[in-house]
């Protein structure tokens, strides 16, 4: 927006998430919180995984929070004027609560056409069961669904264990192309896989059940959270976060976000660039 580049992530230092932002991709801004307070039925302390996308005149967050009532992980929908927040939540419950598979997190929106998607991932791994990935048209708006949910694709690769998450989906080459993040992302075995989709509702065919599609790379192990976009010389941007220094909090590691130019072979491949650009550390 106004040739300014919007990034969002995950809480931290008290926040409820964080948001920075950049000219160049280069050089960010200092973390802010765009979501300063949560709904009055969510749980503090678990919140993570925002996304936003522009509709109208206004910006949508989407958002993994804790529901207090059923102590599981649920999706949620906050609006602001600004890219920069503060977005705020009015809703009185969940967008997305699959207590059937224990949760819902994860959002990614993603449009066709003008017409607004959401993907996520269900929390079924908290019982040790495989994941699973899922789609949604949403409103015109944003703030709800105007369809069934759609089963995108399922956790069977031993690599995915244990867990497939972070989806995010991109039209090229006339196919869709979904990338998602899985393995133990707090480790350096995390990896990022792809599948095709006939549509954003599936059916998908993943490509990566006997390999991530990407994992590591100079300077950045354990790659996961993927999510493409086109900057402003209309280049497609992939972005993700890896492990920096050592791999895990515990033992002094930072997750940082990576930045590389994403390109397809003839035959329809993606392509991640040679040498991705760290943005920030967080």
């Amino acid at each position: 927006m106004d040739g300014t580049y919007w990034a969002y992530a995950t809480g931290s230092a008290g926040r409820n998430l964080q948001v920075i932002s950049s000219s160049d991709l280069r050089r960010w801004s200092g973390p802010a919180d765009p979501l300063p307070e949560l709904p009055a039925w969510a749980g503090r302390g678990f919140t993570w995984a925002p996304e936003v996308l522009a509709l109208g005149d206004r910006f949508v967050l989407y958002y993994t929070v804790r529901d207090a009532a059923s102590g599981r992980q649920c999706i949620s929908v906050a609006t602001s004027a600004s890219p920069a927040g503060p977005f705020a939540d009015g809703s009185s419950g969940p967008l997305v609560h699959q207590l059937d598979h224990l949760g819902s997190i994860d959002p990614s929106p993603f449009v066709v056409d003008g017409c607004p998607y959401l993907l996520w991932k269900s929390e079924d791994n908290a019982a040790g069961r495989p994941t699973h990935l899922w789609a949604c048209p949403l409103s015109p708006d944003g703030l709800s669904f105007v369809g069934p949910e759609a089963h995108l694709l399922s956790q069977t690769g031993r690599w995915q264990r244990p867990a497939m998450e972070g989806p995010t989906m991109m039209a090229a080459g006339g196919r869709y192309h979904l990338f998602y993040g899985a393995g133990d992302w707090a480790s350096a075995s995390a990896g990022i896989g792809w599948a095709t989709c006939a549509g954003p509702l599936g059916p998908c065919t993943d490509h990566s059940t006997r390999r991530p599609w990407a994992r590591a790379r100079r300077g950045a192990r354990g790659a996961s959270g993927p999510a493409t976009f086109t900057d402003r010389t209309g280049v497609s941007r992939f972005a993700y976060h890896a492990w920096t220094g050592a791999s895990g909090y515990e033992r002094g590691g930072a997750r940082s976000l990576f930045l590389g130019a994403l390109s397809f072979t003839r035959r329809g491949r993606p392509k991640l660039g040679p040498l991705p650009d760290r943005g920030c550390a967080g």
